[in-house]
C-alpha cells in the first residue's frame, strides 16, 4: 500500500512542479519514476514486489490508452482529409525507430535479452508487454524500455522538432506519437488538442507497425 501512495505522490509532485516552473525536465512520469526508482534501489525492494502493490494504477494503463483515442472521433473530419501524409509519417517514424533498436543493441554489444526488449521499445508500454510473449524477452525489461523511449522522446523531440522548423501541428504530433507512444501524445496535447490526435494516431500505427514486424520476424 505504501508503494501506492508513493508513487501517486511523486506523480502528483512532478505536475505541480511542472505546472508551475514549466520545465520539460520535470515531465510528471519522469520524475516519479526517477523518485521511485531511487527509492526501490535504496531500500532493495524487487521489482515483484512494486509491481504487486501498484497494480490498481496498472489496471488503468490499458483504458488511458483507448481514452486518448477521443481526440480522434472529435477531429475525424480534419484528420480524414490528411490521411496520406498521416499514414506515412507515422510508419515512417516508426520503421525508423524499429531499425535504430534493431541495430544499435548489436553494435553496443547488448545481450539476447535487451536485443529482444528493445525489439518491441517502439510500442506503447502494454502492447510491448504483449509482445514481450512472442520475442521471448523479460516482459518487465521491454515495458520499462518501452516507458524510457517514450519519456527520452517526449523530453527531446519537441525541441528538436522546433529546431528543424516543424511547426505545424500534424507533423508535430505524428511525431511524438510514433517515438514517444502514450507519454509523446501527452506532451503533444500540452501544445494543442490537434497535435494530441495526430500524436494518438502516431501511437496507434507505432502498436500496429511494430507487432507486424514482430510477427513477420516470428
Amino acid at each position: 500500500m505504501i508503494w501506492l501512495a508513493l508513487t501517486l505522490l511523486a506523480f502528483a509532485l512532478g505536475t505541480v512542479l511542472q505546472v508551475r516552473l514549466r520545465s520539460p525536465l520535470l515531465n510528471p512520469t519522469l520524475l516519479a519514476t526517477v523518485l521511485l526508482g531511487g527509492l526501490l534501489l535504496l531500500t532493495r525492494t524487487p521489482y515483484e514486489t512494486y509491481t504487486r502493490a501498484t497494480e490498481p494504477i496498472s489496471a488503468f494503463l490499458a483504458p488511458a490508452v483507448v481514452a486518448l483515442a477521443v481526440p480522434l472521433y472529435r477531429l475525424r473530419g480534419l484528420l480524414a482529409r490528411q490521411w496520406q501524409a498521416l499514414l506515412l509519417g507515422g510508419t515512417a517514424g516508426t520503421l525508423v525507430g524499429v531499425a535504430v533498436d534493431t541495430l544499435l543493441p548489436r553494435v553496443l554489444g547488448l545481450g539476447l535479452d535487451a536485443q529482444r526488449a528493445l525489439a518491441t521499445a517502439p510500442a506503447t508500454s502494454p502492447v510491448a508487454l504483449q509482445l514481450a510473449q512472442i520475442t521471448g524477452a523479460t516482459p518487465a525489461l521491454a515495458a520499462t524500455l518501452a516507458v524510457l523511449s517514450g519519456l527520452l522522446g517526449a523530453l527531446v523531440l519537441p525541441a528538436f522538432l522546433t529546431l528543424l522548423g516543424v511547426r505545424h501541428p500534424l507533423a508535430r504530433g505524428i511525431a511524438l506519437g510514433a517515438v514517444a507512444h502514450g507519454i509523446g501524445t501527452a506532451r503533444a496535447r500540452e501544445e494543442s488538442e490537434l497535435t494530441g490526435a495526430a500524436s494518438s494516431i502516431g501511437m496507434g500505427l507505432a502498436a500496429l507497425v511494430v507487432t507486424l514486424v514482430v510477427a513477420a520476424r516470428g
